[in-house]
């Protein structure tokens, strides 16, 4: 029988097949914060301890995957290009603790259904696989925001894109649509919107049927690089951050979006 676990806005079930479903629950949009962060944080270890999962579908509910960070005035955390900063005391940042995704051993399959956009687009890389409908749109926007790039993308997206796709999303902050990042490998399959999830599903469940201590001893080998470079990047994107966040450029960048027109830049 299936059990259905709240951690804050994400609900955990595990199913008889050995598949777990999270589901973020802040739609339409989705937006992440430090308590989304903490809250799949736990799930992801909580399902770690469970020998009833054997393999992981990470989904959202609403119009979009993860849109990103809520830039609105009446957000109630302030954005660090996508979740959380803004002036005066420095605060826990939304990236700081985003290793923790990745040291545990269940394979993650990622549904993307509407915007990956910026921190969006780093959630869904914290999966092994994404699955996506054609309608899912794939951008690394912070640049265009005057901003530095966060939640480790340094680490993950060049290891499934490659480095040279890698520094064109990064530094133009183009828009994929679902079929355009199946193309490039960002995607691993394509499924119409009503079969987005099943299809998620059945993805994982033929990881779920493999013996389970060889999936997750496999999967700490080949992630292993990977758990190091992210460990290792935390920092040195958070300073880029902090510095890039008293610009000139990063108040256009975001005024821009705001009124949805192409922004200004200044260098300054």
């Amino acid at each position: 029988m299936s059990t259905t676990v709240q951690y804050g806005d994400l609900a955990v079930e595990v199913g008889d097949d050995h598949v777990a479903t999270i589901e973020v629950q802040r739609g339409p949009n989705n937006h992440i914060d430090v308590a989304m962060v903490d809250a799949l944080a736990a799930a992801l270890t909580d399902l770690d301890a469970d020998e009833r999962c054997r393999a992981i579908v990470l989904c959202s509910q609403g119009k979009h995957f993860c849109a990103g960070g809520d830039f609105s005035p009446n957000a109630a955390v302030p954005p660090e290009g996508g979740g959380e900063g803004g002036a005066g005391q420095r605060r826990r940042g939304v990236y700081d603790d985003a290793d923790r995704f990745f040291s545990t051993s269940k394979p993650i399959v990622v549904a993307v259904q509407g915007a990956a956009i910026g921190a969006g687009l780093g959630l869904s890389l914290v999966g092994d696989f994404r699955v996506a409908a054609p309608e899912a749109r794939f951008a690394a926007n912070f640049a265009r925001l005057g901003f530095h790039h966060g939640f480790v993308l340094t680490a993950t997206l060049p290891r499934v894109v490659g480095q040279q796709k890698a520094l064109e999303l990064l530094y133009t902050g183009c828009r994929l649509k679902g079929e355009e990042a199946l193309a490039i490998g960002l995607v691993d399959r394509i499924a119409p919107l009503s079969e987005l999830r099943a299809t998620a599903r059945a993805f994982a469940r033929e990881i779920a049927v493999s013996a389970p201590l060889a999936v997750a001893s496999i999967r700490r080998t080949m992630r292993a690089e990977l758990v190091a470079d992210v460990r290792s990047v935390i920092a040195r994107e958070r300073a880029e951050q902090d510095r890039l966040r008293a610009t000139e450029d990063w108040r256009e960048g975001v005024r821009a979006m705001a009124e949805r027109r192409l922004p200004d830049f200044k260098g300054r």
